[in-house]
C-alpha cells in the first residue's frame, strides 16, 4: 500500500495529471459508444468508489477531503461524472436510433402528454423532501466551516478563494491579473453566447445528439471539464501551503520549499541563448514573443483551415470561422502556457511592464 501511495504521489505533478486527463478525455469521446454503456459506466464508478474508499484510510488524504469546505466539492465531482455520462448516453442512444431509421427519444415522447399535476408537482415535492432530509443530516453531522474573525496581520496558508473561483485563482499563476481575471472570463462568457451564432447547424436542436454536434460538444466539454473543473480539483485537493503542489497522500508541509526560477521568453533568448543583455527598448526586447504570438493567432487559423478544419471553414465561412478560431486559440493558450511554465519555467511570452502588458 505504501508503494502504491508513493507511486500516486510521484505521478501527481500537474503536467502528468493534466496530460492524463486530456488523453482520457479524447479517448472517452473517441470511443464514446463504448464508455457510455451502462455496464461500463457501473464498472468505472465501482473502481472510482473503491479507490476513493481505500484512499480514505490514509490520514493525509482524509484530512484534505473531509474538510467542511471540500465535502461539497467531492459531491459535486460525482454529480458531474454522472450527468456527463447521462447526457452523452442520451446523445449516443439517439445517434444509434437515427442510424436505424427510428425517431429520437424526444420525438417519440413528444406525443405523450404529461400534466403539471400530478406528474411534475409530485416529483418536485419528493425532491424537496429528500433535499431537506439531506441538508438536515448534513447540518447535524458536518460542522460549518466558520473561522476566526478576519485579521489583516494573519493570512491563512494556503489562502484560497471559494471553490467556484479556484480555477480562476489557478489561472492567476500563469497569467497577469488583467488576463486571468478580466480577459479570459470575459472570453468565456462571450464565447458561450456566441455558440448559437457560430454553430447554426439545425441538426441536434431539441434533442440529444453527439454525432451531429461532435465538434461543438467536444470544444465545450474540453473547456468545462479540463480547463475549469480540473483546475478546481487541482486548486482544492493538490494546492497546499505556499501554493505548492502536494500529492494526495503527501503531508502538507508548510516548510516545503520549491525554487522558482521562472524567466520570460525575452530573458531566455537574449540572456541565455544569445549571451547578451536585455535591450532597453521594449519593442526590441519583446520582439520574439510578439512574432510568436502573431504567428500563433495569424498563421495557425490559416493552416487549420487548409487541413483539419477544412470542412468546418467551408461550413462557417470566413467571418464566423475567424471568430471561432480566435475563441479556440485563446482557450488553448491556457494549457499551452501551463505546460511552458511546468516544463521550461517560462513566465511570460511577452513581458512589457512599462504598459502593464504581460502575456
Amino acid at each position: 500500500m505504501e508503494a502504491f501511495k508513493q507511486f500516486i504521489n510521484s505521478i501527481s505533478t500537474p503536467q502528468i495529471l493534466v496530460t492524463l486527463a486530456i488523453v482520457f478525455f479524447f479517448l472517452y469521446l473517441k470511443f464514446v459508444r463504448f464508455f457510455t454503456r451502462t455496464p461500463v459506466f457501473l464498472v468505472m464508478m465501482a473502481f472510482i468508489l473503491l479507490f476513493f474508499g481505500a484512499s480514505l484510510t490514509d490520514e493525509h488524504f482524509r484530512s484534505v477531503v473531509t474538510l467542511p469546505d471540500n465535502v461539497p466539492i467531492v459531491g459535486m465531482l460525482f454529480l458531474i461524472i454522472f450527468f456527463t455520462w447521462f447526457s452523452l448516453k442520451k446523445a449516443v442512444d439517439n445517434d444509434m436510433r437515427m442510424e436505424r431509421g427510428e425517431p429520437t427519444f424526444e420525438a417519440s415522447e413528444a406525443k405523450e402528454k404529461l400534466y403539471t399535476w400530478p406528474h411534475l408537482v409530485y416529483i418536485e415535492f419528493l425532491c424537496l423532501i429528500i433535499a431537506s432530509i439531506v441538508l438536515l443530516i448534513w447540518a447535524i453531522f458536518l460542522k460549518a466551516p466558520l473561522e476566526a474573525p478576519a485579521n489583516p496581520t494573519v493570512s491563512p496558508n494556503p489562502s484560497k478563494a471559494p471553490w467556484y473561483f479556484l480555477g480562476l485563482q489557478e489561472m492567476l499563476v500563469y497569467f497577469d491579473p488583467w488576463i486571468a481575471g478580466v480577459l479570459l472570463p470575459g472570453m468565456i462568457i462571450v464565447g458561450l453566447m456566441a455558440i448559437p451564432y457560430l454553430d447554426r447547424n439545425p441538426k441536434g436542436s431539441g434533442y440529444y445528439s453527439f454525432k451531429e454536434r461532435s465538434w461543438i460538444i467536444t470544444g465545450f466539454l474540453f473547456g468545462f471539464l479540463i480547463l475549469w473543473i480540473f483546475l478546481i480539483i487541482l486548486g482544492t485537493f493538490l494546492r497546499g501551503p505556499n501554493w505548492n503542489f502536494f500529492g494526495p497522500y503527501e503531508v502538507w508541509d508548510m516548510h516545503k520549499l520549491v525554487p522558482l526560477v521562472n524567466v520570460n521568453l525575452s530573458e531566455l533568448i537574449w540572456v541565455k541563448w544569445l549571451a547578451t543583455g536585455l535591450p532597453k527598448f521594449w519593442l526590441v526586447r519583446e520582439i520574439f514573443g510578439i512574432i510568436l504570438l502573431a504567428l500563433y493567432f495569424g498563421l495557425v487559423p490559416l493552416v487549420l483551415a487548409k487541413t483539419v478544419f477544412r470542412n468546418l471553414y467551408i461550413q462557417l465561412g470566413l467571418i464566423r470561422y475567424g471568430l471561432f478560431s480566435a475563441f479556440l486559440l485563446v482557450m488553448m493558450l491556457m494549457p499551452i502556457k501551463m505546460y511552458l511554465r511546468w516544463m521550461f519555467n517560462l513566465k511570460y511570452l511577452v513581458g512589457i511592464p512599462e504598459f502593464f502588458f504581460n502575456i
